[in-house]
């Protein structure tokens, strides 16, 4: 009769575990027949389209894994958020329901609240600073912060920059002075608009383009794919650089599955990253050209802040670091004076 319990108790486990990891088993399967191969298959877990600059970076971390290891471990990316959105993602990496992930540094500061810092407005003069700090020792430390929800930092992927795109030209910050501009569901960001002087509307991102159509806002921000991708630039035919913010990405591991490989594997992973994460950069860099030209060609004007326009921005943010970045003043000075 013991017996008997035992093996039922043991059913009602096997079934919890299921359930807990959405039917996915596992993160990973472990090959118990040493003669077959892979001996690891893990899943990736990615929200964008199959062509998009991350995934083909995914790709390329999966492929560049599986050769480096002779293909002992095999990666499955899953775009098109098939495992989840990013936030649910998150979640389930730490109990390795998903191995591997590219997430947004502002979903996962939700969970790592230290990461709020490189979120904020201007902080970069330009994609070399954010680069140099990002690939140095600041970056390192910040990509091991993720440790503390249980998380394996493993490269940073680029965003691009979010930029002003406007009905009328925007030239300097006194010509922002009085507009209303639409931003995404930040406090922050709105916080920031209203810092330079013009009015914060909160509106859903499929509504932007009615919104300028209509003269409801006088402009939105985003990045040249997604200014682009959603032709806002056919109601909004100026587009100021500005890059008010650079948010990264990052590649992250579980560490329950993390801790399960061995040291030589963990280097080869970390190498394949942050190898993936170059490749990655390069595509983004070609996809907001593209971007930039289909914009162009249909009439944009783009406008360029000089330096000393860009810092009178900066200067405007004041109360907003001091607002998101109180306790961390320090570390915000350390790298914008890197």
């Amino acid at each position: 009769m013991n017996k008997k319990w035992g093996y039922l108790l043991a059913i009602l486990m096997a079934i919890v575990i299921l359930l807990f990891a959405g039917g996915r088993i596992f993160s990973f399967i472990k090959k118990k027949n040493k003669d077959v191969s892979p001996e690891y298959v893990f899943f990736y877990a990615e929200n964008q389209i199959e062509d998009y600059p991350t995934t083909q970076g995914a790709k390329r971390f999966a492929d560049l894994v599986y050769e480096k290891t002779g293909g002992r471990i095999q990666i499955l990316v899953k775009c098109d958020a098939e495992l989840g959105s990013e936030m649910q993602v998150i979640e389930q990496m730490r109990y390795g329901g998903v191995a591997f992930a590219r997430v947004s540094l502002s979903q996962l500061a939700e969970f790592v609240p230290d990461m709020n810092v490189l979120q904020v407005p201007y902080l970069y003069t330009d994609s070399n600073h954010m680069w140099r700090v990002l690939d140095g020792e600041i970056g390192d430390e910040f990509l091991s912060k993720t440790l503390s929800y249980d998380l394996v930092g493993l490269s940073w992927y680029d965003a691009g920059a979010r930029n002003f795109y406007t009905t009328r030209p925007v030239k300097s910050l006194s010509d922002l002075q009085g507009m209303t501009i639409r931003v995404q569901e930040s406090d922050m960001m709105a916080d920031m608009v209203s810092a330079l002087g013009a009015t914060p509307v909160k509106i859903v991102y499929s509504d932007v383009y009615s919104a300028l159509e209509q003269g409801l806002v006088d402009g939105a921000e985003n990045n040249w794919p997604s200014y682009e991708a959603m032709r806002h630039f056919m109601v909004a035919r100026y587009y100021t650089l500005d890059e008010h913010t650079r948010v990264p990405e990052l590649q992250i591991c579980s560490k329950a599955v993390w801790d399960m490989l061995s040291k030589e594997d963990q280097q080869i992973i970390t190498e394949c990253a942050r190898q993936s994460a170059l490749y990655e950069r390069q595509l983004w860099q070609e996809r907001e050209k593209s971007s930039r030209k289909i914009a162009e060609r249909s009439g944009v004007t783009t406008i360029e802040l000089s330096p000393e326009e860009k810092e009178k921005f900066r200067t405007a943010m004041a109360s907003v670091y001091e607002k998101y970045c109180g306790d961390q003043m320090d570390i915000l000075q350390q790298i914008m004076d890197y």
